[in-house]
Order: structure tokens, then C-alpha cells, then sequence
């Protein structure tokens, strides 16, 4: 509610009349819960008031119904203020959209450790603390609001009422007629506005005074931090792409560019050299070299940012990564559209990092790689017949491919019982 006050559409939208519900429902709620805590403390009221004004009749008696009704108050308060906390809690959504943690939840069995953490816990007196503020500070907070709002209704309604009466009173002025009120009517318009922002200020304070007391501090902070530390591990990750892309860049413009033009140099100088001498042969191994070095360097670009996932997509690419596996890979793939860039660059390294793994390990003679956009998910699962007993602890690979699907929200799953198949299973929102 303090928030959407800032908006400049403030006036036209719910906001105000969530205010006005909340307000004129806590009417009620105070009645209903303070006439229990009234009964209790009206001893203690009685006494108070005796002792102001001398009066010392039957002041023995009072005092023993006052002690009494304090100790009714502490015992019976903070069971009947849990009540009071849960409705409340329930009511903090009319004005405040943000989760409401719940203080405390007692999970040992029984009703005496469930009692006990009830009144132990320091969030059972907060929550008594609320009710009294409830059936006291918080009715008269909305009161204030309540008359303002009433006079700028009068003023509004006051050429009207002269038409009835002949003279009408507007505390600090009369008016007599209708035309010497539409002055004040067009104030009351003016007060009418100020009134939504007040009452809905005092909604505000509420609902902050509520949510202080009634909530758990602790795990809204706590669900603050992880939300930094989620932001910041995407943000980390995006980073990462960013420099492979950087580094794959620099590399296929840059040094493998050079490489190519150093192999062309090397292959016209072996054909002006005399094809029998010693100059010739070591050109050519030098030449060799060189060619070896750019298919290296080659397929080291296409790993850190492969050209088939940017320009044709993930289908495309999961083909290239299939070919290229020393095991028979049977792909199929239902992705109809390209996918967002962590998306496709995630799926495409779980796929790799899988095969490699079925080459390098598991001695199978086949696998599958199937990926399917399943509602909101992009599923991916590698499959090979070889002799299983993967395991993850044993590896960064798949741990790393892990941590890096948490990131974007996914999950992954990995079955690899000794003997095999071995099925890697991967669920990447998208």
C-alpha cells in the first residue's frame, strides 16, 4: 500500500478501495477481539481510576479482581492472540501483495510441547502485542482518517443540505444558501482526494505494523538474500557467456585468421623450393603442423561457442554433436522454435558433456538424445546401453552442468546403475 501511494494512478486504482476495506473491517475485528481482553483489564481500570481520584471504598476487593484479571490476560492472551494473528495475517493481503511468513510452527507432537513453545516463543507476545494495539492505537489511528473523511463528505454534500435547511453549520463557518456553498463543496472535492491518500496511509501503517509483528523477519530476510544470490548467479552466468563468446571471437578472428594465412605462406614457399631438398621437407612438416593446428584450434572455437547453436539452433546443433560421437547416436529432437540464448547454450553443453562421457566411459555401442518442449520445459535426455555406475562424485563434469541448469531454474537427473543403461535426464524451464 506505502508503495503504490508513489503511483501516479494511484486514485483510480484498487488501492483505495482495498484501504477502505481494510479500514472498515478492522472495525469489527476490534470488537470482536477486544471484548475479551476488555473483560480481563476492566478491573485493572476500575482500580486505576479509584486511586486517581481517592476513592479507597471496597480498593481491596478491586485489587484482588485486578490481579486476577492480569493473570487471565497472560495465560488466556497469547493462546487468544493467535487467533487474532491468523486472521490478521489472512487480512494483511487486502494491502499488502508480499508473502506472509508465519512466525513460528511448532512440530513436536502433543499438546503440551505445542502449549509450551506457544508461550516461549517470542513471537506469541509479539502477536499479543499487536491485539492490544488492535483494540487501542489502531482504532484511533482510523479515526482520524474516518472524521476528515466525513467532514470532506459534508462539505461536498452542503449545497444540498441548505435546500433542506435553511442555515447549516460547518463548524467553523455557516452557510445559508446553495450558491454560498459551492465554494466549500469544491474544497470538500479537494479534501474528498486527500481523505483516499490519508485513510490509505493509515491502511499502509497498518499493514507495516501488522507484517513487523505478525511475520517472521527472520525468513524475510533470509528469502531476500537467496533472491540476491539467485540474481547474482544468473548474472554471473550471463557473464560467463558473454567472455565465451568474447573469447571464441577473438580466437576465430583473430588467431586462427593469422594461422591461416601462416599455412598459406608455408604451402607457396615448400612449391618454390626444390621438392628433394631438406628445406622442403622441413616446410612441409611445418605445413602439416599448421593444418593440424587450425582443425585443432577449429574445434576448440566450435566448444567454447559452437557456430551451428547461434546461427541454426539447437536441433542443428545437437546433429553436429551426434556426428561427431565415437558411439552411434540416434537424435530426436521437437523444438519448433529457437529457444532463449542460456536456454540453448545449457541444453547443448548437458548433450556434450553426456557424450563424452558415453565415448570416454561407459563403453556402449549406442545412444539417444531426445529433447521435447513439454509445456514450459524443455526436456533433454541422453541415453546409452553401456555398463553404467556413473557417478557424479567422481566428476566436476556433470556436477558443474548441474549447478549451471540450478541456475536458470531447472533440474536434472541422473540413473546409472551398474550394468547400465545410463540415462541422463535434464528439465530447463524456458
Amino acid at each position: 500500500m506505502l508503495d503504490a501511494l508513489a503511483r501516479r494512478t494511484f486514485l483510480i486504482s484498487s488501492w483505495p478501495w482495498r484501504a477502505l476495506l481494510y479500514g472498515l473491517s478492522t472495525g469489527p475485528m476490534t470488537l470482536l477481539f477486544g471484548l475479551p481482553f476488555g473483560f480481563c483489564l476492566l478491573p485493572l481500570a476500575v482500580l486505576v481510576n479509584r486511586v486517581v481520584h481517592g476513592q479507597t471504598s471496597d480498593l481491596a476487593l478491586v485489587a484482588v479482581f485486578s490481579v486476577f484479571g492480569m493473570l487471565l490476560f497472560l495465560s488466556a492472551g497469547p493462546a487468544w492472540a493467535a487467533v487474532v494473528a491468523g486472521v490478521e495475517r489472512q487480512r494483511l493481503r487486502m494491502v499488502d501483495l508480499n508473502p506472509v511468513a508465519v512466525p513460528f510452527a511448532s512440530s513436536e507432537p502433543g499438546w503440551w510441547p505445542r502449549m509450551r513453545a506457544r508461550y516461549t516463543e517470542p513471537a506469541s507476545w509479539r502477536e499479543l502485542g499487536y491485539a492490544v494495539l488492535l483494540c487501542t492505537a489502531i482504532p484511533a489511528l482510523y479515526a482520524v482518517a474516518g472524521m476528515v473523511t466525513l467532514f470532506a463528505v459534508v462539505l461536498v454534500a452542503s449545497p444540498l443540505l441548505v435546500n433542506v435547511n435553511d442555515t447549516i453549520s460547518l463548524g467553523f463557518t455557516e452557510v445559508s444558501t446553495p450558491g454560498g456553498a459551492v465554494p466549500f463543496a469544491l474544497a470538500g472535492v479537494v479534501l474528498l482526494v486527500l481523505s483516499g491518500y490519508l485513510l490509505s496511509g493509515c491502511a499502509g501503517l497498518h499493514a507495516m505494523l501488522a507484517r513487523a509483528l505478525l511475520t517472521d523477519s527472520a525468513a524475510e530476510k533470509l528469502r531476500g538474500e537467496l533472491t540476491e544470490v539467485s540474481q547474482s548467479r544468473t548474472r554471473l552466468l550471463s557473464a560467463f557467456d558473454a567472455e565465451r563468446k568474447r573469447i571464441e571471437r577473438d580466437l576465430h578472428d583473430g588467431a586462427q585468421q593469422r594461422l591461416v594465412g601462416l599455412s598459406l605462406q608455408l604451402g607457396l614457399a615448400k612449391v618454390d623450393l626444390p621438392p628433394d631438398s631438406e628445406a622442403a621437407k622441413a616446410v612441409s612438416d611445418a605445413h602439416d603442423q599448421a593444418k593440424k593446428l587450425m582443425v585443432e584450434l577449429r574445434e576448440l572455437i566450435n566448444g567454447i561457442h559452437p557456430r551451428a547453436l547461434a546461427e541454426l539452433g539447437l536441433p542443428a546443433a545437437l546433429e553436429e554433436l551426434a556426428d561427431g560421437c565415437a558411439v552411434p547416436v540416434t537424435v530426436d529432437v521437437a523444438v519448433p522454435a529457437r529457444l532463449p540464448e542460456s536456454v540453448e547454450s545449457t541444453a547443448y553443453f548437458v548433450v556434450a558433456e553426456s557424450l563424452t562421457n558415453v565415448a570416454k566411459h561407459s563403453a556402449a555401442s549406442c545412444a539417444s538424445v531426445t529433447a521435447r518442449i513439454v509445456g514450459r520445459l524443455l526436456t533433454i535426455e541422453v541415453w546409452d546401453n553401456g555398463a553404467g555406475g556413473a557417478d557424479p562424485a567422481r566428476g566436476t563434469g556433470i556436477t558443474g552442468l548441474s549447478d549451471r541448469i540450478a541456475v536458470l531454474g531447472g533440474r536434472m537427473w541422473v540413473s546409472s546403475p551398474v550394468g547400465g543403461p545410463t540415462v541422463v535426464r535434464a528439465e530447463l524451464p524456458c
